[in-house]
C-alpha cells in the first residue's frame, strides 16, 4: 500500500472531525496521522490526513469525503509538490556524562532542548517524516522516556492556495459560500 497525504478544508464547526474520522472507520481504513488546525479564515479548519491506501481506494475515499456536508475542498499533497513537516517532542535519559553526545545528535537534526532536568532532556524537533524517524532512531540509544509527535502537516509549493484552487474548480471557497451546517444536524 502507498502512503497518501490529503489536505482537506472543512467548516470550523462542531462534529466535523468526528464525521470525517468515522467515514474512514466505517470503510475499514486506518488513519496513520491526523492533524487539524485553524486556517487564515476563522470559519475554516484544515485537516491533514495521512493514509495507507491503493489508488482506487483513494479515489473512493476522496469522493466520499467530498460528499460530507462540511467538506469544502480536498487535495492530495505529493512530496514533490509540497512542503511536509512534523513536530516531535521527546524526553530522553541524559546525565552529565552523555549530555554532550545527546546535544550533538540534537544539533545534527536542528532540534532544540526545551527543558533540562537532572536525569533527562526534553527535545523539540521539526522535520520531514524521514528526519524525525532518523532522529528518534539515534535518540533511542540514550533511552526514550516519553514522546509525542504532531502528525504530518503539508502546504503546496507555489502561490496558489487550496482555497483558491477549490474556488477555481468548484466555485466553493469559504464557509460563507458553502455553508450547509444548518442542513446537517448531529
Amino acid at each position: 500500500m502507498a502512503q497518501h497525504i490529503l489536505s482537506v478544508l472543512v467548516e470550523n464547526s462542531p462534529g466535523v472531525l468526528a464525521r470525517v474520522a468515522s467515514l474512514f472507520s466505517r470503510r475499514g481504513y486506518n488513519i496513520h496521522s491526523l492533524a487539524v488546525g485553524p486556517t487564515e479564515s476563522p470559519e475554516i479548519s484544515r485537516m491533514t490526513i495521512v493514509l495507507n491506501l491503493e489508488g482506487h481506494a483513494l479515489d473512493q475515499v476522496s469522493a466520499q469525503l467530498f460528499k460530507l456536508v462540511n467538506v469544502i475542498g480536498i487535495q492530495e499533497m505529493e512530496g514533490r509538490n509540497s512542503h511536509q513537516r512534523e513536530l516531535l517532542m521527546v524526553k530522553v535519559n541524559s546525565d552529565p556524562n552523555n549530555r554532550p553526545k545527546v546535544e550533538a545528535v540534537i544539533a545534527k537534526y536542528r532540534g532544540a532542548i526545551v527543558n533540562q532536568a537532572n536525569s533527562s532532556l526534553t527535545i523539540e524537533a521539526i522535520g520531514n517524516s524521514a528526519e524525525i524517524a532518523a532522529l528518534l532512531k539515534e535518540l533511542s540509544s540514550f533511552g526514550i522516556k516519553e514522546l509525542v509527535q504532531s502528525g504530518l502537516i503539508a502546504l503546496e509549493i507555489g502561490d496558489t492556495t487550496l482555497a483558491e484552487r477549490t474556488l477555481q474548480e468548484t466555485g466553493l471557497a469559504s464557509s460563507s459560500t458553502h455553508s450547509q451546517t444548518e442542513d446537517y444536524q448531529n
